[in-house]
């Protein structure tokens, strides 16, 4: 313990409360494991006491998200880098080890010896400060967005129990006006009581847009429902709470929306990556997060193989040619380039053309749309490696 090594490999298995560290010499043996609370006293002690084992130390670590954050921006005030080994390797090495227990003092060495006997994991980048806005911002809109889905589905189960004809009226998913309605009017009775003028008047003084229109559909689902169901009046005051949740979560929604779209247009290369069709300032700030340092891939293929668009081949013996889809790539990667190219081809262009070319050779729509998703990744990485927008026509190449 008291002769300072060349180099040593240290395993970090990380949690919220606290870490549990690990580290190895070149033998496989373990020179220090603790645990270490999530403070950064605690971890600057545990990185000193560290340090001192070696010249050369190799971190790694099985969480790259808010658990690890402080630890890895404590490393890299101190020159340390990390490299991200996933889960499901850490699982999987953890059968090459004698004994089956499952402790966090088993995984932190499990980690720490699989970086020993392999160089090729990815190196974890502490965020600068716009990336770091970035992905809180996307992160806290995918929420809001899954709990807005939620949310639609009570007032329509509600709803649906005791006038299943209004709710069939409406998308409430996407009418805003309908959402208005239901914050006052949830019967049938009432509806036939207020009439279509002050009802198409009550919607209008509330800024809905077609408020005739919808005070006209309501009042035919009413006409169309003579019957009060029971529990009708607690059905109302709840159907008409959850109406205006999720008009404020709407407003919540909107407001993270400028906040993303300022924030990510900011970004130097934000004009490049949002001149592709399809990539808007949501996707776009989802592509910086997702992507990280695009200096990290060699080329466009490695593009496209985090983003999960590159099939692996399973061959053995004499099969050959038996590509299957991939199961470790990035999924948020893999979002963004899908949806992207499925919004492309709304509009008349190269994307589209390509699109159509893939159904007319045979491919379903979702593997044409795969198909162009690779293409596109292709052409992002170019546009980013040129430092150009994207355009209809190619570029000019001037001979040599």
């Amino acid at each position: 313990m008291n002769e300072r090594k060349a180099q040593v490999w240290a395993g970090v298995d990380a949690g919220r409360g606290h870490h549990w560290a690990a580290v190895v010499d070149e033998t496989g043996a373990t020179l220090w494991p603790k645990k270490i609370d999530n403070d950064e006293s605690a971890i600057l002690t545990a990185l000193g006491e560290i340090l001192g084992l070696a010249d050369e130390v190799h971190w790694a670590v099985d969480i790259a998200g808010t658990s690890s954050a402080l630890l890895l921006a404590l490393l890299a005030a101190h020159g340390q880098r990390a490299v991200y080994v996933p889960g499901r390797t850490v699982n999987r090495m953890s059968g090459a080890y004698r004994g089956e227990a499952k402790t966090d003092a088993r995984d932190a060495y499990v980690i720490a010896e699989t970086t020993r006997h392999r160089n090729d994991f990815a190196t974890i980048d502490v965020p600068a400060q716009l990336a770091a806005d970035l992905a809180l911002l996307t992160a806290h809109r995918t929420d809001l967005v899954a709990d807005r889905v939620r949310m639609i589905n009570r007032p329509r189960d509600v709803l649906t129990g005791v006038f299943p004809a209004l709710e069939r009226a409406f998308d409430y998913s996407a009418h805003k006006g309908a959402l208005v309605l239901l914050t006052g009017y949830q019967t049938p009775a009432a509806i036939r009581r207020r009439g279509r003028a002050r009802l198409a008047a009550w919607l209008a003084n509330r800024a809905v847009r077609g408020a005739d229109a919808v005070a006209a559909t309501a009042l035919e689902a009413a006409r169309a429902q003579q019957s009060a169901l029971p529990g009708e009046d607690v059905a109302a005051q709840i159907i008409a709470d959850l109406a205006a949740q999720i008009l404020d979560l709407d407003d919540r929604l909107k407001r993270i929306d400028k906040q993303i779209r300022e924030r990510f247009r900011s970004h130097p290369q934000a004009e490049i990556i949002e001149s592709l069709p399809g990539v808007g300032p949501i996707l776009g700030a989802e592509f910086i997060v997702a992507a990280g340092d695009l200096s990290a891939y060699a080329d466009a293929g490695h593009l496209a193989s985090a983003a999960g668009l590159v099939p692996v081949p399973r061959d053995s013996g004499r099969r050959t040619g038996n590509l299957h889809r991939p199961k470790r790539y990035s999924r948020r990667l893999r979002r963004v380039f899908y949806l992207s190219a499925q919004t492309s081809i709304i509009r008349e262009g190269p994307n589209r053309d390509f699109y159509l070319k893939k159904r007319g050779e045979g491919c379903k729509h979702v593997q044409a749309v795969i198909a162009l998703a690779r293409r596109r990744a292709s052409v992002l990485w170019a546009l980013l490696r040129d430092g150009r927008v994207f355009t209809s026509a190619p570029p000019v190449t001037h001979a040599a």
